[in-house]
């Protein structure tokens, strides 16, 4: 996030507190060990395994969730900035990783590339080379998803009574399907040391913010025209089915709008609010038949299945929750919410002043740190299904005067994992 992102940031939460899956490409499994993008296998792996007579392994994996600030401001920087090793700042979020070895990987605000480039950049120049006194890392498959950032909705989404047309811009970036100012900023992607089902992904890119039940739509903001085109993902919602060993565990990842840059309408903080709904809805059966994802298949999550909900929801259930959504979801008998927390959080909570002074959530479970006008918050979250085990879990900030602690400056998130066993 960078400094006028923040600023904003701050302003827009004072006013509210005051009041893709990419087009099926074939399919390309990694060889002789090096990272390649995993695309529409068949026959990836059997939901109930491949022998259902027979009971599977448990199986331990540490899934995490990161929001790494690699996007940039133009189209094609970043894949400038990743074709070359050197880059300080993704150096730096490839040691994070590189520190907490997660077996699945949400990488949010990777910009989003033809082909997977950005991620495969990514893996190569820097995850799969050693940075610091950190041994290189990994993962045979990756995956990055299209996002709604940057498209073009050819409406007037932020009622200034202009419609942006030209990329680069503000006027377009706000009139965007989510704000973005070209196609794919912002969006995110999947690395991973196990299968990826991606021939049995399920996307809701272009699910429609009115077609959710009840939804918080604002009255009287937007124009009729908008409505029939507002899809309700900012990004994107991706239910990526991975096999994990004999288990299958689906990795439920978004990265809802900010709850800021709203006037009184209070238009994102509602959004961001339905853009959590939809996952709490999703995995809970009877309330996601409205439901239908980019391939007009309908419903959502079985009842039995083992999930993983990640991503930067930009909620805190403390002290922006304005609706009480991301509260909801984490208090379902469906989840288990693991707490994960750190010191460095704490200290930094303590120290820094400001709206922390008066947060009524606890500092050592925070997962960003922003101007302290905002505040740092607990927004970033690894919530698995209550049918998985949960072993530990952990947010990524070392208190100032131990090793690692100056890496955590190359963005304004912090890593966030949990340890789960699938099986009995």
């Amino acid at each position: 996030m960078d400094t006028k992102f923040v600023f904003a940031l701050s302003l827009a939460f004072a006013v509210a507190f005051g009041a893709a899956c990419s087009d099926g490409e074939e399919e390309t499994p990694s060889d002789a060990g090096d990272a390649e993008v995993q695309e529409d296998v068949e026959g990836q792996g059997d939901v109930d395994g491949p022998d259902a007579q027979t009971p599977a392994e448990p199986e331990t994996v540490r899934v995490a969730t990161f929001n790494t600030s690699l996007y940039r401001e133009e189209a094609g920087q970043l894949l400038e900035d990743l074709a070359d090793p050197e880059q300080e700042q993704p150096a730096q979020i490839a040691e994070i990783i590189q520190i907490n070895r997660p077996d699945i990987l949400l990488v949010n605000e990777l910009d989003y590339y033809d082909d997977h480039q950005a991620a495969e950049l990514f893996a190569e120049n820097f995850l799969g080379v050693d940075q610091g006194d950190q041994e290189a890392i990994e993962y045979p498959y990756y995956y990055a998803f299209e996002s709604n950032t940057g498209v073009a909705s050819g409406e007037d989404l932020d009622g200034n009574g202009v419609v942006g047309t030209e990329e680069g811009t503000e006027d377009y970036a706000n009139d965007a399907f989510g704000y973005g100012l070209f196609p794919g900023q912002y969006a995110f992607g999947v690395f991973s040391k196990y299968p990826l089902a991606t021939d049995e992904a399920r996307t809701f890119q272009t699910f429609l913010w009115d077609d959710m039940p009840n939804n918080l739509i604002p009255d009287g903001f937007y124009s009729d025209d908008a409505i029939e085109i507002f899809r309700l993902s900012s990004k994107n919602h991706v239910d990526l089915p991975i096999d994990v060993g004999d288990h299958r565990l689906h990795l439920l990842a978004s990265h809802p709008t900010p709850p800021a840059f709203d006037g009184p309408e209070q238009r994102n903080v509602r959004r961001n609010q339905d853009e959590i709904r939809l996952w709490h809805d999703y995995i809970r059966p009877g309330e996601a038949d409205y439901l239908y994802d980019d391939d007009g298949v309908e419903g959502g999550l079985d009842e039995d299945a083992y999930f993983v909900i990640v991503g930067d929801l930009n909620s805190d259930p403390n002290d922006s929750d304005e609706n009480g959504a991301v509260g909801r979801l984490l208090d379902d008998s469906r989840t288990t919410d693991p707490k994960p927390e750190s010191e460095g959080g704490q200290i930094a909570g303590e120290t820094s002043g400001g709206a922390n002074d008066n947060h009524e959530g606890e500092h050592r479970h925070d997962t960003s740190q922003w101007h302290p006008d905002v505040g740092n918050m607990r927004v970033d979250y690894a919530i698995p299904s209550s049918n998985l085990t949960v072993e530990d879990s952990a947010v990524f900030w070392p208190p100032p005067e131990e090793d690692y602690a100056d890496l955590v400056t190359a963005t304004d998130h912090r890593l966030v994992w949990v340890d789960v066993t699938l099986g009995d």
